[in-house]
């Protein structure tokens, strides 16, 4: 493998955010709206999408599906789809900005990238609008990026691979070989399989994980192994490199690669 020149990391639930919450809320509140239950579970499951997409996703899980045949005498259609989404971009932006603290680590970890000549790029399942909200917010806590790729005016966002080909092409990054992709959801994993680079995954702080970080430290050593192996487990199926059990693992990860 060529020398590692350029990490992508997603945003929420990996650099920002613990436990993906933001996206969670408005989700389960979009839903409870239509009349619909949904559980956390089916919530975080499509994450990382495009996050109509992810509305859609779903709405395909066959309980939902049932509920919402059972409630309304038909199948869903793509007018719900706009109107919910529309709801879901009401209930994201008045809370988005509550949502924008580092996750633990992250900042030390940038710079320590940065110290090598590691350029940082980034892509997500939000939109541009959204992005304008948390980008500045997130950079007066002190996380930054090199380059950030949205879905918006791409062929599609994850898990196709084209915001990490638009990262490369913007950082001038010549090869996939040199790019290591990071992320906390299935979709991150895939698209930095799609894309055939390095792709890791991260469990604390994650969506996969779904939990808050004081509710993390009350787990006993059991509880938190236990937890970590399945989404371990998930993620490795679904493709990645690697799974770290924090980002504070990820420079000494490159250092071994650069080897």
């Amino acid at each position: 493998m060529n020398k590692i020149t350029c990490v992508i990391m997603d945003w929420a639930g990996t650099a920002i955010d613990y436990g993906c919450f933001a996206p969670l809320n408005a989700f389960l509140q979009v839903f409870e709206e239509k009349g619909i239950e949904i559980s956390y579970r089916q919530a975080r499951e499509p994450m990382g999408l495009l996050k109509i997409d992810h509305i859609k996703a779903i709405l395909n899980m066959p309980e939902v599906r049932q509920q919402f045949q059972t409630l309304y005498k038909r199948d869903w259609n793509s007018d719900d789809v706009t109107e919910m989404y529309q709801s879901f971009e009401k209930h994201l932006f008045s809370s988005l900005r509550d949502f924008t603290d580092p996750i633990p680590n992250v900042l030390e970890v940038m710079e320590a990238l940065r110290s090598q000549g590691i350029k940082i790029g980034s892509t997500t399942g939000y939109t541009q609008k959204m992005m304008d909200v948390v980008r500045p917010e997130a950079m007066s806590k002190g996380y930054t990026v090199d380059n950030l790729v949205t879905p918006d005016n791409l062929p599609g966002g994850r898990p196709a691979p084209y915001m990490i080909y638009r990262n490369m092409i913007d950082l001038a990054i010549p090869s996939v070989d040199e790019v290591i992709k990071v992320g906390d959801t299935i979709a991150d994993i895939r698209e930095g399989v799609n894309a055939k680079v390095h792709t890791l995954g991260v469990i604390i702080g994650s969506n996969e994980m779904g939990l808050t970080e004081s509710e993390f430290e009350l787990l006993t050593a059991e509880q938190k192994e236990s937890l970590m192996e399945e989404v371990r487990t998930r993620m490795m199926k679904a493709g990645a490199n690697a799974v770290f059990d924090a980002i504070s693992e990820l420079p000494d990860y490159i250092n071994q690669l650069n080897k």
